[in-house]
């Protein structure tokens, strides 16, 4: 039975060689649904790879408009676009690089009832947002509807990822909220006062898409469900820890218990 065009098959071999995805993981990413949250850096690296293999719907999220800073790491974004919304800039990119790919642009900061409506609509939701609070929610929202999450962050030299597999049996392990039990982010903590390193900030991007296509290619994460993982990008090393599960935990202490 053929599931892709000979178009689609032309464009993607490379991924369709490996034995992990196939024809039919490819079939796959291209009936996907992804829901990138935030149009920074990460989600610019993120979007580009997911948009370049073949993911067949993306729908990216940002209230933000493109500024000459942004440049340095920001790699979805020409000077052209300087003061153009991102969202807008960002569709036209992933537009011209995959014109077989889907993309939704929503130009605003969600509230808790329009990104419930997203997370339930996404297969995948990436969290490439840059502030405790929208971090926060993202996690409660994708929690309650079992839709797995994947999240970055980066400064200076330092980054992080972990991804959440939220379906059933996966909630004995630690959420985000298990991890930063708080909805504000210490002062000082930005990439405008502290700075950042480009190149990091895109490494991480690339483990959200390279996450996100395991994900939907093969049908499960290739990497452990609540672990956090440590990026120095100063020395180019990776650390590993378990996100314990917290007892007291306002988002999954009830993981047992029917959601409402």
């Amino acid at each position: 039975m053929k599931v892709l065009t000979d178009k689609e098959f032309i464009r993607y071999q490379r991924q369709i060689a490996l034995p992990e995805i196939g024809e039919l993981g490819q079939a796959q990413l291209t009936k996907s649904h992804v829901l990138i949250i935030g149009c920074g850096g990460l989600g610019s690296a993120a979007g580009l790879y997911l948009s370049a293999a073949g993911v067949g719907k993306l729908v990216v999220v940002d209230d933000d408009h493109v500024d000459s800073s942004n440049l340095q790491r920001q790699v979805v974004y020409r000077e052209r676009d300087i003061n153009r919304m991102k969202t807008e800039a960002t569709a036209q990119q992933l537009g011209a690089l995959n014109s077989l790919v889907q993309v939704r642009t929503i130009p605003k900061r969600l509230d808790k009832s329009q990104l419930q409506l997203e997370v339930m609509l996404a297969d995948v939701v990436l969290d490439c947002s840059d502030n405790m609070p929208t971090r926060q929610l993202i996690n409660q929202v994708c929690f309650q509807q079992n839709t797995p999450l994947i999240s970055a962050a980066a400064i200076g030299w330092q980054g992080q990822f972990a991804v959440f597999d939220y379906s059933e049996e996966q909630k004995s392990s630690g959420c985000y909220r298990c991890l930063y039990p708080f909805d504000e982010l210490k002062q000082g903590m930005k990439c405008s006062e502290m700075g950042v390193v480009g190149p990091v900030v895109g490494t991480l991007g690339n483990y959200q898409a390279l996450a996100a296509i395991q994900k939907l290619a093969t049908g499960k994460f290739h990497v452990a469900s609540g672990h956090l993982h440590l990026f120095d990008g100063a020395r180019m090393t990776w650390q590993t820890m378990v996100i314990n599960k917290d007892q007291e935990c306002q988002v999954c202490r009830n993981a047992n218990e029917p959601q409402h």
